[in-house]
């Protein structure tokens, strides 16, 4: 069994062990990809509040679909990374906001002026995005540009079409590919 395999089986266990209410898989999952939902919903709601809010709902779904994960489709920091823009745009868009894009540089800023969480957290989650924004900015030009704004800014794959002036089958086709990449080239190495 390749470690491919290997991990993709263990996804799949845990996600069973989520899909039957197992508290200790739940606390696992979130251990795992709790950071990771934290930053993209810290990235694209007003509030902190609302991030946290979000975060919360997002496990939620998680939990309630965790039956129909399948490591033969995606990986499951993949699937999760879906699930979560899936929901922030779902909020978003419920809330009537406008999003808009925005650079790592203008998040930089935004992250200064919120509150302070305790050190430690911060520096593990500094850390974690760093390495994240290493493995992105490694994928082409239209690529980056197409996962920075889908998940960063919280924006629809429509959105990010019209912004960049480029067809929409080329800009999901572009972010399909990303995704690809950062899986072969770091597996889960993106989990929180």
């Amino acid at each position: 069994m390749s470690g491919k395999e290997e991990q993709n089986a263990v996804d799949l266990d845990l996600m069973q062990r989520v899909a039957a209410d197992d508290q200790g898989a739940v606390e696992e999952l979130y251990d795992r990809f709790g950071s990771l939902a934290y930053r993209m919903a810290y990235q694209a709601m007003p509030t902190r509040a609302d991030a946290d809010d979000a975060v919360q709902e997002i496990f939620v779904r998680l939990w309630k679909t965790a039956d129909r994960f399948d490591p033969k489709r995606a990986a499951l920091v993949t699937w999760v990374m879906l699930i979560s823009r899936r929901h922030l745009v779902d909020r978003l868009r419920r809330k009537r906001a406008r999003i808009t894009a925005s650079s790592i540089e203008e998040s930089a800023v935004r992250d200064e002026r919120r509150e302070r969480r305790p050190v430690g957290q911060q520096i593990e989650r500094d850390e974690h995005f760093a390495e994240v924004m290493k493995k992105i900015a490694d994928l082409p030009a239209l690529q980056q540009r197409v996962v920075k704004r889908a998940y960063l800014g919280g924006q629809t794959l429509r959105q990010i079409s019209e912004e960049l002036e480029t067809p929409l089958g080329t800009v999901k086709s572009a972010l399909s590919r990303a995704l690809v990449r950062l899986r072969e080239r770091t597996g889960e190495e993106l989990s929180a």
